[in-house]
């Protein structure tokens, strides 16, 4: 039986043409794993030579368009006791000492880090995902797969920053995953998790009519209580209020007041409706301000929810602070008028 101390810990990654990129990785995760390992799809940079250089072990395998495939087969190659899953334009801001601790706990757990959005529009957005895996576990689902287990997950103090969705970012996704989501929505049509992340991909490229009507889906078919519902109706405000659907977006957030009563990004997005709709009706000042007053107090009133997923960091404190400040002088002045 394998002892405990002798438990491997490997970086699996895969990597196409991400040379600007992954020395960054690289470098953070080196002093903590016993080996990492590159999974090249078809780079036409210096992705391979820049990864050997920063000490990882590099493989080769054909894309088949199928992003659960080359995530197995990342893990066939790496074959460790515990591995850690990360992206290129991924990198590790701390938590160091515990991923290395795991050598000597047995891999009877799924590890869930805290990935940090740095180039999201919004501001830095937050989720927990399960990228520390026992060995065997396995991926399935041609994108946005998901690893398939049984097994208790369990929060590890890693947090992981991602700038996937800054301008250069986005341009080298932009003809990769809508096509695999459209593709996968056809032989799963009912799938509310592809939809709503089709509604994700549609609003980083501004396509603001096509977003809301994938995250309606989404909201049509989710089950309920699933934990990216907060995330998905202050998505969908965000949507309509961009298309200057603002009654309708009124109509759709009523319902789903109580449900998102500890969500403080739903009732950011809720204010800031309020405040457009305000600015495109200014005869109805009056009567909208208010109420978009009162979303970011219930802001403040629930605090910062960082382990909700999708929550972005500030609108539970200083974000919903500020635009209450500027709304109080706003008001103030109207109401000297």
């Amino acid at each position: 039986m394998t002892s405990v101390a002798a438990r491997r810990i490997a970086l699996a990654v895969i990597a196409r043409d991400e040379a600007p990129r992954i020395a960054r990785l690289l470098r953070s995760v080196a002093p903590w794993v016993d080996e990492m390992l590159v999974l090249d799809t078809g780079s036409r940079d210096d992705t391979v030579a820049v990864a050997r250089a920063c000490g990882a072990r590099v493989a080769h395998f054909d894309w088949c368009d199928d992003f659960a495939a080359a995530r197995n087969a990342a893990l066939d190659r790496a074959a460790a006791d515990w591995h850690l899953v990360l992206d290129a334009d991924e990198w590790l801001l701390d938590g160091g000492p515990a991923l290395a601790a795991l050598r000597h706990q047995a891999p009877d757990f799924v590890g869930a880090l805290r990935l940090e959005d740095e180039g999201a529009a919004a501001g830095t957005a937050r989720n927990w995902l399960s990228r520390v895996l026992p060995g065997e576990v396995r991926y399935a689902g041609t994108i946005h797969e998901q690893p398939q287990h049984r097994r208790p997950v369990r929060r590890l103090p890693l947090r992981v920053a991602h700038d996937g969705y800054d301008a250069a970012g986005l341009a080298r996704k932009r003809h990769r995953n809508r096509p695999l989501l459209v593709q996968a929505l056809a032989a799963a049509p009912d799938d509310a998790y592809l939809w709503f992340h089709l509604g994700k991909d549609c609003a980083a490229y501004d396509e603001q009519a096509e977003a809301a009507q994938a995250f309606a889906r989404a909201e049509a078919l989710r089950p309920a209580g699933c934990p990216w519902r907060h995330e998905l109706a202050a998505r969908q405000l965000y949507a309509l209020k961009r298309l200057g659907r603002h009654a309708e977006a009124l109509q759709f957030a009523q319902p789903r007041l109580a449900d998102c009563a500890d969500s403080p990004d739903f009732y950011f997005a809720l204010g800031d409706l309020l405040l457009d709709w305000a600015a495109t009706e200014p005869a109805r000042h009056l009567e909208l301000l208010p109420m978009a007053q009162w979303a970011w107090q219930r802001c403040l009133e629930i605090g910062e929810q960082p382990d909700q997923p999708g929550s972005v960091a500030g609108r539970g404190s200083h974000l919903a602070a500020h635009n209450l400040a500027v709304l109080a002088e706003g008001l103030g002045s109207l109401r000297a008028a």
